[in-house]
């Protein structure tokens, strides 16, 4: 039995490139991915972080941790303020985000909890 048509048919190529704009296109999608999923490239290795806003490197880790937990309790402060002046959907994230700061204020007092202070030597 002979059959007219070949097993499997046979189909013209099929290029994304058919035309020039979807060339364009498809260009423009390979930057998008690219932009998305490629790493960053590495920074040049004399290139140095800007010091407009750092920590004293010499700043002790109690001390930083007690501005932590202060700069924690005046979030919550602002977040319940302002709480009081929004609507339920908008007081409901901003009570959620309050929340959030108290958890971390709870970790870092008991991360100062923690820390070895040193005790003074005795005088002789």
């Amino acid at each position: 039995m002979f059959k007219a048509t070949p097993n499997p048919p046979e189909t013209d190529d099929v290029s994304p490139y058919e035309s020039l704009d979807s060339k364009k296109l498809n260009e423009a999608a390979e930057r998008a991915l690219d932009h998305y999923l490629k790493p960053p490239p590495k920074q040049p290795e004399g290139r140095k972080p800007s010091r407009m806003f750092m920590v004293a490197p010499d700043m002790d880790n109690e001390s930083l941790l007690a501005h932590v937990c202060e700069s924690l309790a005046s979030a919550s402060v602002m977040t319940s303020d302002i709480a009081a002046y929004v609507d339920a959907p908008q007081r409901h994230t901003i009570l959620a985000i309050q929340q959030v700061i108290m958890l971390a204020e709870l970790a870092v007092n008991r991360m100062l909890d923690n820390v070895d202070v040193p005790k003074p030597a005795p005088h002789s």
